[in-house]
């Protein structure tokens, strides 16, 4: 799914509730494949501007679950697109879900670089405030600059995001 308008808005605490929401028949179906369902971005971190889209990591027990995972992702409406350019993760879009907040679902391996990525970024933010904050401001103003580009969006973050990797010891 790419975005086409960008909108970044101010953190909602009703988007735990639907990371939850998106979680549970996703657990009830594929819990024997999967370690953990991590909801992951910047929907995940409280206080946090974001674009009002959930991002989950679905977590393999391990590396022979995939398959197994792919099958039952399909059965519940949801098909394969691949890595999409990202190494260590399996990108899965679906379409009719209207009772679900739009999300963004990933199939990780658990040694995956892009899944320790993904945790230890959120961590860094869930307990830095003042960073979280400062990434806030930059991704309202690339939203204001940028509405319908998402790639200028993403370049005028590139740098702050680098900057947070350094600081979490991701570079």
């Amino acid at each position: 799914m790419r975005t086409k308008n960008v909108v970044v808005l101010p953190y909602d605490p009703g988007w735990e509730a639907a990371f939850l929401r998106i979680k549970a028949p996703l657990c009830k179906a594929l819990s024997p494949w999967l370690s953990s369902i991590e909801h992951v971005g910047s929907t995940s971190v409280p206080g946090m501007w974001a674009k009002p889209v959930i991002d989950l990591d679905l977590v393999l027990r391990d590396d022979d679950c995939f398959f197994s995972i792919r099958e039952q992702l399909r059965r519940l409406g949801y098909f394969h697109e691949g890595d999409l350019g990202i190494p260590g993760r399996e990108a899965f879009a679906y379409e009719n879900k209207p009772e679900l907040m739009t999300h963004h679902l990933y199939v990780c391996p658990p040694n995956s670089p892009e899944l320790r990525r993904h945790l230890a970024f959120r961590d860094y933010l869930r307990t830095h405030p003042e960073q979280a904050e400062q990434y806030s401001l930059i991704k309202r103003q690339a939203a204001s600059l940028f509405p319908q580009d998402i790639d200028g969006y993403m370049a005028m973050k590139a740098p702050c995001i680098r900057s947070l990797y350094r600081q979490c010891g991701l570079l």
